[in-house]
């Protein structure tokens, strides 16, 4: 049995690929304390199961300005060096964990390290493609020179990495991350919460056609295409529903161009976060969903957690191309469109609804080439990269339990 902090500016358990990780972990038989953000009246100091603890750091996050970011990042930085350390003295750590970003929230595990702690860094963006998009700067600028330096130092600083797709391991490769430190684990489904048979959709004949998003709003997520193709489509389709469900900085310029394109009666927009709970049944009650990330930057070598959400509820996928779709699925498991076009996801969105054996092909389709994706298996690779960070006395565990049920 290891003893791990992991380290995340996030919230939890409301980020999936952390909560899969704590998950494999306790599953392993280790022993997990979590650094993240304090959400709502949670308590600073928690232990929602057995053999974890959760410290809670109380620093809101705010959508603003850049300033705001730097003062977020560095905050969290220091309360989770100061935490982590004061808590490695108590505990002794086999391995510390950090999950990006920022890539230099990794050097937040100095102390343990100095005092025998392995250190593994979960990378889950590119950083420099992240903030150039982000803050519209070329990569020549010095802001994202610099970002690419932390990226590297913090890659070397770290026992082993982690990240999401092969492709974004390539990025860091190119830029002079040695090749045999960093792994792939995808962001995969967990299978359990995600069990299609636990939210079964029933077969609907009311004569609509609707359409889901779910999860972040913000420009890179392509919601504004979505809007913009529904209103081309509101007089083709009848009985067209866009759902949205989710919250983030874009929510009110996508609001205002429902409302400028005259699509308020076709387009519903949630409050704001809806638990996962109540979240699944929403997504089994629709036709589709809609992911139309654009390929833009780090978007385009990464999977987005929605797109793995569909295909576990077994439900067809309107899918714009990107690298890294087309490096692990094959172009017939979606109904794919251009990224970046309206006209071109209105048409995908169109022959969906007009062919309906399409939507049931590819759903079959997705469930098959993505059957090695599924979590069960990616903690597989997970654990065994963890394995190879801990004491050998740590390990047994591992080999014990097994997986099979993560």
């Amino acid at each position: 049995m290891a003893k791990i902090c992991v380290i995340r500016q996030g919230v939890y358990p409301y980020d999936a690929r952390l909560t899969r990780e704590i998950k494999a972990l306790l599953a392993a038989g280790h022993e997990v304390d979590l650094i993240c953000l304090r959400f709502g009246d949670e308590p600073p100091r928690e232990e929602p199961a057995e053999r974890l603890t959760v410290h809670r750091v109380p620093i809101r996050r705010r959508h603003g300005n850049k300033i705001r970011y730097v003062f977020e990042y560095a905050a969290f930085f220091v309360a989770a060096a100061l935490l982590v350390s004061w808590l490695h003295l108590r505990r002794r750590y086999d391995v510390v964990q950090v999950n990006t970003l920022p890539d230099c929230l990794v050097f937040a595990a100095a102390v343990p390290r100095l005092l025998g702690a392995r250190v593994l860094l979960d990378l889950h963006e590119c950083m420099p493609e992240f903030f150039a998009l982000k803050y519209s700067l070329p990569s020549k600028h010095p802001v994202i020179r610099l970002v690419s330096w932390f990226e590297q130092a913090s890659i070397r600083f770290a026992d082993a990495a982690l990240t999401c797709t092969e492709p974004m391991r390539e990025r860091f490769v190119e830029r002079g991350a040695s090749a045999n430190k960093i792994g792939v684990v995808l962001n995969s489904f967990d299978d359990e919460r995600f069990n299609q048979r636990r939210h079964s959709s029933s077969r609907r004949n009311d004569g609509r056609f609707v359409l889901v998003c779910h999860g972040t709003i913000d420009h890179m997520y392509g919601l504004d295409l979505v809007i913009r193709a529904v209103a081309a489509l509101r007089d083709r389709i009848p009985g067209l529903e866009l759902r949205i469900y989710g919250d983030g900085p874009g929510r009110a310029g996508v609001q205002a161009l429902a409302q400028e394109l005259d699509v308020t009666g076709q387009v519903f927009f949630s409050e704001g976060w809806v638990p996962l709970n109540e979240l699944l049944p929403r997504i089994t009650e629709a036709d589709a969903g809609v992911v139309a990330i654009r390929r833009d930057g780090c978007f385009d070598l990464t999977h987005s957690n929605k797109m793995y959400d569909l295909i576990a509820l077994r439900k067809p996928i309107v899918m714009s191309r990107t690298r890294a779709v087309e490096a692990y699925f094959d172009d017939d498991c979606f109904q794919l469109f251009e990224s970046g076009s309206e006209h071109d996801l209105a048409r995908a969105i169109y022959e969906l609804y007009a062919h309906p054996d399409i939507g049931r092909r590819i759903v079959a389709k997705a469930a098959r080439v993505g059957e090695p994706y599924r979590w069960v298996h990616q903690a597989k690779t997970y654990l065994a990269v963890m394995e190879g960070l801990v004491p050998a006395a740590a390990r047994e565990p591992i080999r014990a339990q097994g997986v099979e049920h993560i």
